[in-house]
């Protein structure tokens, strides 16, 4: 019976994580490269996937709470952001339609594969809530555009740290250099006048590198 009480404490202690270590927060620098997946628009003579997205660099803010070794549960926070649409094609040629932001909140649950060495890979999936808001976008001569509010879609990643107190005795404890990959799943309405003329799916691929800080 000891033996069996050892076993299952030395279990416990090796599955959960120390105490004073259940928290990261990163900081990265990400670029979003985005889809140029689209509905045609009949109405303008726009063909499928004729409306670009602009790509663009922003700050990240991730909080990390582990509730093992193993198992963690991510926040990916940023402010609201801009990006610039272009009609590629259309009834009038291309043309520059204008600017919408989005701020896109997103929770991951991540598997930690080797919480103990210097090198941390880890994968993770969850879930992204996209709010779209300030539209400028305009059909020239026509009417303005909308964006749907909001949309829900799904999430995952692959990303590693690496321990910097390994690289360098200089670099204290805890911190820790990361590199990630997402892919987040985006679906918003395009609407005239109230009346849903298209979709828009801006499906970003998220790179991103940054400092992390384990306490």
């Amino acid at each position: 019976m000891s033996m069996n009480v050892m076993a299952e404490t030395t279990f416990l202690k090796d599955l959960l994580s120390e105490a004073d270590k259940k928290w990261m927060v990163r900081v990265r620098a990400v670029y979003l490269s985005m889809s140029e997946g689209s509905g045609a628009i009949p109405l303008l003579a726009v063909p499928k996937d004729a409306i670009e997205i602009e790509d663009i660099f922003i700050p990240e803010l991730d909080i990390t709470y582990f509730f093992t070794k193993h198992i963690a549960a991510e926040l990916v926070l940023t402010y609201p952001q801009k990006h610039k649409l272009h009609f590629q094609n259309s009834a009038i040629g291309p043309f520059k339609s204008g600017t919408f932001k989005h701020l896109p909140p997103t929770l991951m649950f991540q598997y930690h594969f080797l919480p103990d060495s210097w090198f941390r890979p880890y994968i993770g999936a969850g879930v992204n809530y996209t709010f779209f808001f300030d539209e400028k976008i305009n059909v020239p001569g026509i009417t303005p555009l909308r964006l749907e509010t909001g949309s829900l879609g799904g999430a995952v990643q692959f990303g590693f740290d690496v321990k910097l107190s390994k690289i360098s005795a200089h670099i204290p404890e805890g911190f820790f250099l990361n590199a990630d990959l997402k892919k987040v799943w985006i679906n918003s309405r395009v609407k005239a006048f109230g009346v849903t003329i298209s979709n828009l799916y801006p499906d970003p691929l998220v790179a991103g590198v940054g400092i992390g800080y384990r306490f």
